[in-house]
């Protein structure tokens, strides 16, 4: 199930979530060089998230392979140097690859620009950041000796996605359904089985044999950021955005 859509329109421009995809593409052409081999293992080794840097249980010097470019084997060493520290917040503007970059990127859309809407454009920053921060120490939490560097924006706006849950609950949120089906299911639906979704994906990781059959992606941080979206949003939320958004809607419905 991909949402691509929602009928939840915004009552002002979403500077910030526009600013956000704006930064998050401008990171990936100018500093990832657009998924190019070389750039992009430089980025996501050196400023990817690294759990096992943070705790301290990956052995300094230990090498995660990368790739292979020409006759040359990329890996990435474990050290610690100060910028570690900063690779939480850093790794929400980097991506792995083009469906990396554009899934996020269209998750973002769709349901960051309300949820900005409905917090104010501060707030929703500060929110994004946080969570973003919070789901990689979930990632952390359920697998700090890991060597291997994350990156992406799918924590952030995991938080976005546990925001919409409790403000929007009943908004019809337009979905492609593989292969051939389009449908508008209620968001409530949609994000409860996207996060039962993670949840199952995740379980094999609490197993002794993660390394062996994790798939790769960092699912606790995706269970972690949106726990941290519904649970945080009762702060960050604006109760008078909300008000006057859920009137125009409820005037729209007349209409309609």
């Amino acid at each position: 199930m991909f949402p691509y859509a929602d009928d939840n329109p915004t009552l002002r421009r979403p500077v910030v979530t526009i600013g956000l995809l704006a930064l998050t593409w401008a990171v990936w052409f100018l500093v990832q060089g657009a998924g190019s081999p070389f750039p992009l293992a430089v980025s996501v080794c050196d400023l990817g998230f690294v759990p096992g840097e943070i705790s301290g249980r990956a052995p300094l010097g230990f090498g995660v392979p990368l790739g292979r470019i020409g006759n040359q084997e990329l890996a990435c060493v474990i050290d610690d140097q100060a910028v570690n520290w900063a690779t939480p917040m850093l790794s929400i503007f980097l991506h792995g690859s083009w469906g990396h970059l554009l899934g996020n990127s269209l998750y973002l859309w769709v349901f960051g620009n309300n949820v900005e809407d409905s917090m104010g454009r501060l707030r929703f920053l500060g929110f994004y950041l946080i969570t973003g921060v919070t789901a990689a120490f979930a990632h952390l939490a359920v697998d700090p000796a890991s060597p291997v560097p994350t990156v992406g924006a799918s924590g952030a706006i995991s938080g976005i996605m546990g925001a919409y849950l409790l403000l929007y609950p009943r908004v019809r949120v337009r979905s492609f359904i593989p292969p051939f089906f389009f449908v508008g299911l209620p968001a409530w639906l949609v994000l409860v089985f996207w996060f039962l979704s993670q949840v199952v994906a995740g379980l094999p990781e609490l197993s002794p044999l993660r390394r062996e059959i994790s798939g790769g992606v960092a699912v606790w941080a995706h269970v972690g950021g949106f726990v941290a979206g519904a649970v945080l949003v009762r702060w960050f939320a604006r109760a008078e955005f909300v008000r006057r958004r859920r009137a125009v809607s409820d005037a729209r419905a007349v209409w309609h």
